[in-house]
């Protein structure tokens, strides 16, 4: 055997080991490699996806107090009870500040009368409660009140809700001359007019709470403060609340 034969055959075996150690070693620790290059790949994916759901979360939990007090704000346009009292409050509120007499409030017959407003709350469950608001005054400042409680609810230009009272559906005023001869708030001039309205305001369906379970740290918890706040007769303050267009 030649020195030539010698080192193909060397060749041969070394090229036969390092198969061998390429089929035994490398290879299925390159498969491994790939495998696990697969698997941080998809943990990335998972941590990503987690991250913007905290992102998310974090942005929900800055929101919710801001949130959480509209919700409060809308249940004083129509609160889970009837809040007579506090509706009383809010007329004669109104009424002193446009110079008018509050002269009595009644429970009224139901009107089968409809506008779209009126057809939109219905559609949604909200309890009809129907009443008779009297007033006293000049015929300007009846014309000012009847339109300051036709705002107590209303959206504004910019697609939002502006609330400063109960929400109340207008159906049907009626002026007549005033039997007083001077006004009963001591302001002069002399009340002419008397002004009837027949309204309607609106309560939550029954058994349906303003915040269920939520109070203003948490969404979930105990008696829900929001209940205690919307039926307080103090005056109500004005609040804007986004909606969907």
């Amino acid at each position: 055997m030649t020195g030539r034969d010698r080192i193909v055959i060397m060749v041969i075996v070394v090229a036969v080991l390092l198969g061998g150690v390429w089929m035994e070693v490398v290879s299925p620790e390159r498969k491994q490699v790939s495998q696990l290059e697969g698997q941080v790949a998809t943990a990335q994916t998972q941590l990503s996806s987690a991250e913007g759901q905290v992102a998310n979360a974090k942005s929900a939990q800055s929101q919710y107090s801001a949130a959480y007090a509209a919700t409060v704000n809308l249940g004083k346009a129509v609160p889970p009870s009837q809040e007579v009292a506090a509706l009383i409050d809010q007329l004669t509120q109104a009424s002193n500040q446009k110079k008018v007499y509050f002269s009595s409030i009644s429970s009224a017959a139901s009107s089968t009368t409809g506008t779209s407003a009126v057809a939109g709350v219905e559609a949604a469950g909200l309890t009809q409660l129907p009443f008779t608001f009297t007033f006293e005054g000049s015929y300007f400042d009846l014309e000012h009140l009847f339109n300051r409680l036709a705002g107590f609810t209303k959206l504004n230009a910019s697609g939002d809700i502006e609330v400063s009272g109960r929400l109340l559906t207008i159906r049907s005023v009626a002026l007549t001359p005033s039997a007083a001869s001077s006004s009963t708030t001591g302001a002069s001039p002399v009340s002419n007019l008397s002004g009837s309205i027949t309204a309607s305001a609106y309560v939550l369906p029954s058994g349906q709470g303003l915040t269920g379970s939520a109070t203003p740290a948490s969404p979930t918890g105990g008696a829900s403060v929001a209940s205690s706040t919307a039926s307080s007769s103090s005056p109500v303050s004005p609040a804007i609340v986004k909606v969907n267009p």
